[in-house]
């Protein structure tokens, strides 16, 4: 994800008796020493440090990049750091921001529904305990990117498929916060934080020996570290992440091809049919095509 985003969402009927709905989606990239929030939103979710502020939904806030502190009116201020999930609860005053030395890049949902209700009495999350750290998951930061690229689009039922991603991403983060004090050895955290970087490179052209100085790691080390947990060397690894990212694009949007070709880091519609035909058989257009003829065509978050 590049440029910020985000979208309030209307809720019909039909989403709250479908038992979980989402009310807003986004992403924002936050430089050093500048205001936060960097975006305006409605009045209703306006938030300053002084006053803080009370929401009536759930909210997830995933920051993937940078540090800041987190505080509600049921817990203590709290550093965070890349890597950490924080939940906001209804009714429940809190502040947040990022550190001006560094700023941050958040992923964020806001939901709600019975579904979701009945699922926070079971205390899979809460409130006196907001802050989780799950690392850098490359799963979570795809599954976020899946939900963007589909309330961008907002083809008809989106409501619904973006409820199954939330979802998902509920189950991720419960699983990773359980694990993450067993989440293999010290190279494997290392491969698995390069994987993330490497995603979220996903739209552009990547130097693998600066994923291996934020490591850190000498390349050569990296190189075949990264090749023995994955199975592909670096720049194999990202090249396939961005025809697979092209592929959900192809799938969940109404983008044309040079547009993808752009989102996904190819210099030219030439080169990115090519790679494409090589990966898939076909081109990017009669993928599409083939895929929403097809007599059951599943949204793309369904079929991984």
């Amino acid at each position: 994800m590049n440029s910020s985003f985000f979208k309030y969402l209307n809720v019909s009927a039909m989403e709250e008796r479908w038992g979980i709905y989402i009310t807003t989606a986004g992403y924002s990239k936050v430089v050093p020493h500048e205001e936060y929030p960097n975006q305006k939103h409605p009045g209703s979710h306006t938030l300053t440090w002084n006053r803080g502020r009370i929401l009536n939904d759930y909210y997830l806030i995933f920051i993937s990049k940078g540090r800041g502190v987190f505080c509600s009116s049921l817990t203590e201020p709290k550093e965070v750091e890349e890597g950490t999930c924080f939940f906001l609860f209804p009714g429940v005053r809190h502040r947040y921001k990022p550190d001006a030395g560094s700023g941050w890049e958040e992923y964020w949902i806001g939901f709600n529904g019975y579904y979701i209700e009945q699922l926070m009495k079971q205390n899979f999350f809460n409130p006196l305990r907001p802050c989780l750290h799950i690392g850098l998951s490359k799963g979570l930061l795809v599954l976020f990117n899946q939900m963007l690229d589909i309330v961008k689009s907002s083809l008809v039922g989106y409501a619904q498929q973006i409820s199954g991603i939330a979802l998902q991403i509920l189950g991720l983060v419960n699983t990773l916060s359980v694990n993450q004090q067993n989440s293999g050895n010290p190279l494997e955290r290392l491969i698995s934080k390069a994987k993330f970087l490497t995603q979220e490179s996903v739209g552009r052209a990547i130097d693998m020996q600066h994923i291996a100085y934020q490591l850190p790691m000498g390349y050569s080390a990296f190189r075949r570290n990264f090749k023995k947990f994955t199975g592909y060397s670096p720049n194999q690894y990202h090249l396939n992440l961005r025809l697979n990212r092209s592929k959900e694009l192809l799938e969940s949007t109404t983008l044309s091809i040079k547009e993808i070709a752009d989102q996904t880091g190819f210099d030219s519609i030439y080169y990115f049919s090519k790679m494409f035909r090589k990966k898939t058989g076909v081109p990017p257009n009669l993928y599409r095509k083939q895929f929403f003829e097809s007599p059951v065509s599943y949204p793309a978050f369904l079929k991984k």
